[in-house]
């Protein structure tokens, strides 16, 4: 980890990764509002653009290969899907639908993108959204929408980029000072950003940290 991402002390860090290795299971899917599980345990909410690369980081997150489904094709994951970490569960992490371009319906996609805005605006039991930005592309302004959005409804969220292995380090550290230029501007965003990589590892032990650090 670099002085440029969070810190997280060794003790938080350890305690993170042993909470990720032990049972993390599939909940349910839930298409609309009504299908919602309780709002009994905290949550903790991945959202991102199609293609942002948010299954493969959550799979990289928990330390499984397809906990959430990947797929070359933007726009796979259509509802909210729930996992549950620890058994007994003491908190959620939510695989939201991704937003911007998927190859789908322009209805099916205006069912998703109002799914998300709902949840995120009115699910008391959601702690943080962590917002993953593509380290290739930047923030973009459909991003931008999101971030605004979440504003609004004051709910805490953290800017993770992905795929930081596939840029240049000095790419990323100019897509890194935009990104957290962008987060100063923003009341409900971390002021500090993660950079992450489902394939070579960078950032997992800091994101998992970050997830438990945001369940208080």
């Amino acid at each position: 980890m670099s002085e440029d991402d969070a810190a997280f002390d060794e003790e938080l860090i350890e305690a993170a990764r042993k909470r990720f290795a032990g049972p993390v299971e599939f909940l349910k899917s839930a298409p609309a509002l009504e299908y919602l599980p309780p709002a009994e345990m905290p949550e903790v909410a991945f959202a991102g653009r199609s293609n942002v690369g948010k299954s493969s980081l959550l799979n990289a997150l928990v330390g499984r290969k397809a906990l959430a489904r990947t797929s070359v094709t933007p726009g796979r994951t259509q509802e909210l899907n729930f996992f549950d970490v620890g058994e007994p569960a003491v908190f959620r992490l939510v695989d939201m639908p991704g937003y911007g371009f998927a190859k789908a319906p322009k209805d099916v996609v205006k069912k998703w993108r109002f799914l998300v805005n709902d949840y995120l605006r009115g699910r008391q039991a959601l702690k943080r959204a962590l917002v993953l930005i593509d380290s290739r592309h930047g923030i973009k302004e459909v991003d931008r929408e999101v971030l605004a959005m979440l504003d609004k409804a004051a709910v805490s969220y953290r800017l993770v980029l992905t795929k930081a292995d596939k840029v240049k380090a000095t790419d990323l550290a100019e897509v890194l000072a935009r990104t957290e230029e962008e987060a100063r501007k923003r009341p409900a965003a971390h002021p500090q950003i993660l950079r992450t990589s489902s394939e070579t590892g960078m950032g997992i032990a800091e994101l998992r940290a970050a997830v438990i650090e945001s369940i208080g």
